[in-house]
């Protein structure tokens, strides 16, 4: 029986090997925080400064022991040290505090023009790519991976710099101050941390192992619980019950696989990362009895062999988060590299293009490119004048909705021409060309704000008395009147809270208040009711009236007066002509439906 996989890994940035190209290539996201420079610098300056005022700490450590037993190398008081240390403290405080802000700017701004400019670069980007690429795979790239970022920027890459700077910090000072004590510690501390991630890593990869074996177990008990009907009805309580029990089997089995690892960690920090530290106090000791170091510099030194391991056990750490990053960041450039369709810089022409309306289409052939082996238009001829309302029937899969989306250039053709106004397509600015055009689609896609920022969508910069005429216009000003909010009114996410009708009528008044000189209507009314359809099929009039329109409809009664039907079929127009024209043509295609269609009404 098929079961639903746990997709969690699907969401993770895909690992990376790295390299000094790939490396040299994930340090060009640092442009987006150029602006923010000085703040960068002054930031990791102080981050610097921090860093070696933190390592001041052991060593006055250690001095203030000295100076307890009357043996320190200055003649200082413990009241003094005590006030060095207040004073440090605040230092550390102050430059921590300036330097966590600084870089928060830094961070913060940076990140939202990463973020303004992946979204800039979606939007611009043309129908195929959106049909190459999941959308949940892409919402990814604009959340979690820029958030790998973020967490770079803002707090990885700080500390990465701080614990390296503390651990050479610290075996310098160690080197100067006990040389012996140093060499017994860099003979044993790295080599045991070291180990110490390796294993913890293993540890993780369990726990990681556990966590996916128990997701499958919880998607086995989903799926029956909601298919329990199905379970009842195929007397297969056992079976379930069989498959469930296997699935935890395997849990427990990992399970305690896991637990072993952590048992074994524990007793590997207990006996080995211990012992360790315990025999470099124990040669410390040692040497404090023989006279050849003092107590304190024992104790500072103990407190800087603390710090140097645990910033080998940070930048262990850090290797996987930095390696995460490296991946978000290919996968945020690979978008931003991407060409768009449209530039959203460059500003739009002072002086658009005033379309007419004419349309043509010589010879166009075309396939999508995900379906290469499938070619849709096999030579399409198409003549459309001015103002004219023509039509396109045919059955399913005929190609009548690809024609539009060429014509609104959604996909490249891969042989004849397509003009407007006698100028190719693709010799017109994008922008230009769909700016004198309106869509109105089977399936309307509002946005989840008010209706008069939905209406407001064909022209932003629209009046209020612009929106009611367009609203009027749609048939819809009624309705919205009969809400307490009127055109301020709400209606959800995708329009959820109007109706099929209602949303349709809202469609068209966003198009009535665009204006276009091409009117697109792609199946407009097949999903209404009858009473519904009348309503709209009265806006849509009011909207044809001295555009040129293209109609895409499966219910002729629509279209009888259009001037002009283009009946399609296997991706090649058979007939063209009048309802009154093709409803005479004996076995013809058109004749056959409108028979159909009027002998069932």
């Amino acid at each position: 029986m098929a079961r639903r996989h746990n997709n969690n890994d699907l969401d993770e940035a895909p690992k990376v090997k790295v390299n000094r190209e790939n490396f040299r290539e994930a340090l060009q996201i640092f442009e987006f925080i150029r602006p923010y420079k000085w703040s960068f610098i002054i930031g990791m300056f102080l981050l610097f400064l921090s860093s070696m005022v933190f390592m001041l700490f052991p060593y006055l450590i250690g001095l203030m022991v000295d100076t307890a037993q009357g043996k320190s190398e200055y003649d200082v008081s413990l009241k003094q040290i005590g006030f060095v240390l207040v004073g440090v403290l605040f230092a550390q405080g102050f430059v921590s505090y300036t330097r966590v802000i600084l870089f928060a700017n830094v961070s913060e701004k940076g990140i939202a023009d990463i973020r303004s400019a992946l979204y800039q670069k979606m939007i611009s980007l043309p129908i195929t790519f959106f049909e190459e690429n999941k959308m949940g795979d892409l919402i990814s790239r604009l959340t979690s991976d820029v958030e790998k970022l973020y967490s770079t920027f803002s707090i990885t890459l700080a500390e990465f710099l701080r614990q390296i700077i503390i651990l050479f910090v610290g075996i310098l000072f160690l080197a100067i101050t006990t040389p012996r004590l140093s060499l017994i510690m860099l003979l044993t501390v790295p080599v045991v941390m070291v180990c110490a991630i390796f294993f913890g890593r293993y540890i993780r990869k369990l726990s990681k192992q556990r966590q996916k074996q128990l997701a499958e177990s919880n998607s086995i008990l989903g799926e029956s619980l909601q298919a329990i009907q199905v379970v009842k009805a195929f007397a297969n309580e056992m079976f379930e019950t069989k498959r469930y029990g296997k699935s935890i089997d395997s849990v427990v089995k990992i399970a305690l696989k896991y637990a072993r690892g952590r048992a074994a960690f524990s007793v590997f920090i207990v006996t080995i990362l211990f012992g360790a530290l315990f025999f470099i106090i124990f040669q410390g000791a040692m040497m404090v009895q023989n006279g050849t170091i003092s107590a304190g510099k024992l104790v500072s030194f103990v407190t800087y062999t603390f710090i140097i391991g645990a910033s080998i056990a940070s930048l262990g750490n850090f290797y996987p988060e930095i390696i995460g990053a490296i991946g978000a960041t290919e996968r945020v450039r690979e978008i931003l590299h991407t060409e768009g369709e449209v530039d959203l810089v460059k500003k739009p022409h002072l002086n658009p293009m005033d379309v007419k309306g004419n349309i043509s289409f010589e010879g166009v052939h075309f396939r999508y490119p995900t379906r290469q082996d499938l070619p849709v238009l096999k030579g399409i001829d198409l003549d459309i004048k001015a103002g004219q309302k023509v039509a396109l029937v045919g059955p399913s899969g005929a190609g009548k909705s690809t024609i539009i989306q060429l014509l609104l250039q959604f996909y490249g053709i891969e042989k004849g021409t397509i003009k407007v106004d006698g100028k190719s397509i693709y010799d017109i600015d994008l922008r230009d060309l769909r700016n004198n055009m309106a869509l109105v689609p089977q399936e309307v896609i509002l946005f989840g704000g008010s209706i008069k920022e939905n209406i407001l969508y064909g022209k932003e910069d629209a009046t209020d008395e612009e929106v009611i005429t367009a609203a009027k216009q749609a048939n819809c000003w009624e309705y919205i009147q009969n809400f307490p909010e009127g055109l301020d009114t709400l209606i959800g996410e995708r329009g959820v809270k109007l109706s099929g009708g209602q949303r349709q009528r809202l469609a068209i008044a966003r198009a009535i208040l665009k204006n276009p000189a091409i009117l697109l209507l792609d199946e407009a009314t097949s999903s209404l009711d009858a009473e519904s359809e009348k309503v709209v099929q009265d806006a849509l009039n009011t909207l044809l009236e001295g555009r040129t329109s293209i109609i895409i409809a499966h219910r002729l009664a629509t279209i009888r007066e259009v001037d002009c039907i283009y009946v399609l079929d296997g991706g090649k127009i058979v007939e063209k002509g009048t309802h009154d024209e093709l409803s005479l043509q004996d076995n013809g295609l058109y004749s056959s439906l409108a028979k159909l269609q009027f002998e069932m009404a």
